[in-house]
């Protein structure tokens, strides 16, 4: 979470390696992040991630306990739906009105307090860990933590993420074959990059741009769902004082330095104006 050694004994090395980087390159340009136009690397059909995806949390809610504090689960839906009906206006406004028909949301509260953790798999299926509540404190705070999750899903971090991973496993130029006749390893990868299955808690491992992107767009979201957006800042500055005597899984695969409170210091202005609307 290798037809492509295959197809070497046919083409050798050096044609493969020119056809996957041809490959790569044509699908490189076939999406494009929100706000900051980055083209992002596309190689998994919607309808095979959404179906993975499913599948998978079906699997993570069937095999762990939900929270039965009413209080909290009414919290934790109420901020998901109000940052979910957020995002579907702030795609339709960047005229992407067709991506929206990818996402059916679900906001559920897993009782781990030991889990600092939340995510959102791609489709819109989002768990929220107990362990994590007391660092959100109240609704603003869980706003930030859902409006980040919910910024990597709209801006489909997870495709390119699996896409990486596809592209240096099984190879670009047999990827269909690999989706189609290798299941269970295409699956082993989902979990591996989404972090369920055997390992419930550790999210995808975004790259530094990906969390950017994340934290700019979930301050967006956010304002728009109408939580401030300057709420973000004491909520890291939280996570980063944990991070120091402990590594909770929220931030196992997330940087945390000091120069993503700087960043998001400065998009904050940008979301303001969403949330005195």
């Amino acid at each position: 979470m290798k037809t492509l050694y295959q197809r070497q004994s046919l083409f050798g090395p050096g044609i493969c390696l020119i056809l996957l980087v041809i490959t790569g390159l044509v699908f490189i340009g076939c999406a494009e992040v929100p706000i900051t136009g980055r083209g992002s690397l596309h190689l998994v059909p919607d309808s095979e991630l959404m179906t993975m995806s499913l599948k998978e949390y079906r699997q993570v809610i069937d095999n762990n306990k939900l929270s039965t504090d009413p209080d909290k689960v009414r919290m934790v839906r109420k901020v998901g739906n109000r940052i979910s009906k957020a995002a579907e206006a702030f795609l339709a406004d960047m005229g992407r009105k067709d991506q929206i028909r990818n996402y059916q949301w679900e906001f559920n509260l897993i009782q781990d307090d030991k889990v600092v953790n939340a995510w959102v798999m791609p489709g819109g299926k989002a768990a929220v860990y107990t362990g994590i509540l007391p660092y959100t404190k109240d609704e603003n705070g869980l706003a930030v933590v859902l409006g980040h999750e919910v910024g990597h899903a709209i801006a489909e971090h997870g495709n390119e993420r699996m896409s990486q991973a596809l592209l240096a496993n099984m190879g670009a130029v047999a990827l269909s074959a690999a989706l189609a006749q290798k299941p269970d390893q295409t699956r082993q990868l989902f979990m591996t990059v989404y972090g369920v299955g055997t390992n419930v808690g550790v999210l995808l491992p975004y790259s530094r741009l990906q969390e950017s992107e994340a934290d700019r767009i979930g301050l967006m979201l956010m304002a728009r769902a109408g939580y401030d957006p300057r709420a973000a800042v004491p909520f890291w500055e939280r996570m980063n004082r944990e991070e120091k005597t402990s590594q909770p899984e929220f931030l196992s695969t997330h940087p945390a330095p000091s120069t993503r409170i700087a960043d998001i210091e400065r998009y904050i202005p940008e979301a303001m104006p969403y949330y005195r609307r």
